[in-house]
C-alpha cells in the first residue's frame, strides 16, 4: 500500500523554520524594553545605562560643589534565615558621579535558600533622582548553607536632585523566594538556573 499524502518540500520547511527563528528573535529583543518598564513602573527601580566604573553620567556634569549624604540600611524578613547588612553606613556623594556601596549577606540556615531584595528610597520623592546602574536586587540570589557573599550596588544621584534634599537613605529588605527555593530543592533541579550576585 502506498501513501499518497502530499509531503512538504524542503523550501516550505526552511521558510517555516526561518519564520519561527525570526519570531523568536523579535520576541527576545522586545523583552528588554518590557523588562525596563516592569522594573520602573512595578518595582520602582530605575535601570541605568551607563558603565559600571566611577564616572560621570553621560550628558550630566558632576556637581563637585554639592554633596549629598547617602545612608545605607539592610534588613531581612522574618521568614528568611539570613543576616544582611551594609558594609558602610553612609557615603557623601557628588551628584552626577557613580559610586559603589557594598552589602554582605550570609545564609544562617542549613540549606540553600533563594532570596530577593526589595529596595526603597527615603524620602520617597528622592527616588526619581536615585539611579541604580548595577544591583543585586535586579536578580534573585541563592546562598548555600553558611555561605556569605558581598553584594555591590552601583548608583548615581542625579544632578537634578532638588537642593532641599541633603540626605537620602537607600534601604533593602531581603525576602525568601519560596517558589525558587522549592524549585532548587526539587529532584533534578539545576542550580545554574538561579542567578548569582555579580
Amino acid at each position: 500500500m502506498t501513501d499518497n499524502a502530499p509531503r512538504p518540500d524542503a523550501t516550505s520547511t526552511t521558510k517555516r523554520i526561518a519564520l519561527v527563528a525570526l519570531g523568536a528573535f523579535v520576541f527576545a529583543f522586545s523583552m528588554v524594553p518590557l523588562y525596563n518598564v516592569a522594573c520602573e513602573k512595578v518595582f520602582g527601580i530605575k535601570l541605568g545605562k551607563g558603565a559600571s566604573a566611577a564616572t560621570p553620567v553621560a550628558g550630566n556634569a558632576v556637581d563637585a560643589a554639592r554633596s549629598v549624604h547617602v545612608q545605607f540600611d539592610g534588613t531581612v524578613n522574618s521568614k528568611l534565615q539570613w543576616s544582611f547588612r551594609p558594609l558602610q553606613l553612609a557615603l557623601d556623594v557628588h551628584p552626577g558621579q557613580q559610586y559603589e556601596a557594598l552589602y554582605i549577606a550570609r545564609n544562617e540556615a542549613r540549606e540553600t535558600i533563594v532570596g530577593n531584595a526589595a529596595p526603597s528610597i527615603a524620602p520617597n520623592q528622592a527616588s526619581a533622582y536615585f539611579n541604580k546602574t548595577e544591583c543585586f536586587c535586579f536578580t534573585q540570589q541563592a546562598l548555600k548553607a553558611g555561605e556569605e557573599r558581598i553584594m555591590p550596588v552601583r548608583f548615581i544621584v542625579s544632578p537634578s536632585l532638588p537642593t532641599d534634599f541633603s540626605t537620602i537613605t537607600l534601604s533593602y529588605t531581603f525576602y525568601r523566594n519560596d517558589r525558587a527555593t522549592a524549585a532548587l530543592h526539587a529532584p533534578g533541579a539545576i542550580v545554574a538556573a538561579v542567578n548569582a550576585a555579580p
